[in-house]
């Protein structure tokens, strides 16, 4: 049974219509990512879902059951949001944020609530600032605040509304990290993202929003590689990106490393950050993961939005952190030198490694 079904939702204000006849079903455990441009009624199928801002017509069933006023208070507390703005309360603390809900909503002892958000600080990095008030933290520390308010009500559901929107540009990854360690629970989760290699490597399926509903959907490989509906192909093709498949160790280096450099040219990327992706692609592909691994893919994508660089190379089995288990010591070096972060993650059976320049 699915833990979220959506029949015929429609939203409108007055005669502007949001969302128009939308019906789609979320399975448990998903992680799945809505994009598309803004305006598309994103945010408002979030706040539609959990009836913040209910519906005008249609149905939402959660765990089978249809939410309705009698019952929207229990049901809508196992759905947890996070918000673009934190939604912290500025009059308290940090531990206070996180355990007003459970104590007042769910009958916790301030022991016991108190306990919990010590462990959930802890989980999102913030165990010293547990008695700051939301006034002292940086906005990528609000938003790990809110993170950890949300689970501190135990909920079996996630919607984050682009979680990421209200940061500069140095604070998003740390954010972007904690939602990726919660993607590894086994928690559903609904992202409204910008962050287009989030739904490209941790998504099971991807929403791309417009005309009033739910446009294409599919899993990430589909929608970023061969989107079937115009504007979804033009969307994609705006996020600046090159992928490169890989399917034996015998493949063209010199073809996948003119696509670098040919990428790099098409979008005015400087000549000294074209030439540290090329040499990332050359030995994360080349020296460090084709030595031990027949098929892999190569993703490189530049946000011009946020002035940023990525290089990942994804390869399915074993969880194996290539830049550990590599003989070759001068390429993992010279990969160390040259990226700004670097990550290793494995999910659902794929490894992928991040450079961030």
């Amino acid at each position: 049974m699915s833990i979220i079904s959506i029949k015929n939702m429609e939203k409108r204000y007055g005669e502007n219509v949001i969302l128009n006849d939308v019906s789609v079903d979320i399975e448990r455990g998903e992680i799945i990512s809505i994009i598309g441009p803004s305006g598309v009624g994103k945010s408002t199928f979030l706040r539609a879902i959990n009836f913040l801002d209910p519906p005008t017509a249609g149905e939402v069933f959660f765990d089978g059951t249809k939410i309705t006023k009698r019952n929207i208070d229990s049901i809508c507390l196992k759905m947890g949001m996070v918000f673009q703005n934190f939604g912290l309360f500025s009059h308290m603390n940090v531990i206070g944020n996180l355990t007003v809900g459970p104590i007042k909503l769910l009958g916790k002892s301030r022991e016991e609530a108190e306990e919990k958000a010590t462990e959930l600080l802890r989980i999102v990095g913030l165990s010293e600032r547990a008695k700051y008030m939301p006034s002292q933290l940086s906005g990528g520390q609000k938003q790990r605040v809110a993170i950890a308010r949300c689970l501190a009500m135990s909920p079996d559901v996630i919607l984050f509304d682009e979680p990421t929107s209200a940061l500069d540009p140095t604070m998003v990854s740390e954010v972007m990290a904690v939602i990726r360690s919660l993607a590894k629970t086994g928690i559903t989760m609904l992202v409204v993202t910008h962050e287009m290699d989030f739904a490209r490597n941790v998504s099971n399926r991807v929403f791309y929003m417009d005309e009033g509903g739910i446009y294409e959907e599919g899993c990430p490989k589909t929608i970023f590689d061969s989107p079937q509906k115009t504007k979804t192909q033009v969307f994609i093709h705006n996020i600046r990106s090159y992928n490169y498949e890989i399917k034996n160790r015998e493949f063209d280096y010199a073809e996948m490393l003119a696509g670098v450099d040919n990428f790099c040219f098409r979008h005015d990327i400087r000549r000294n950050t074209a030439n540290q992706l090329r040499l990332l692609a050359e030995e994360l592909v080349i020296n460090i993961v084709t030595p031990g691994y027949n098929e892999c893919s190569l993703y490189v994508s530049f946000s011009e939005k946020l002035g940023t660089h990525e290089l990942s190379v994804s390869y399915n089995g074993e969880e194996a952190d290539m830049l550990e288990k590599s003989q070759n010591k001068l390429s993992v070096s010279m990969v160390r030198r040259t990226a700004r972060e670097l990550r290793h993650e494995y999910t659902a059976g794929k490894n992928t490694l991040t450079a961030l320049l």
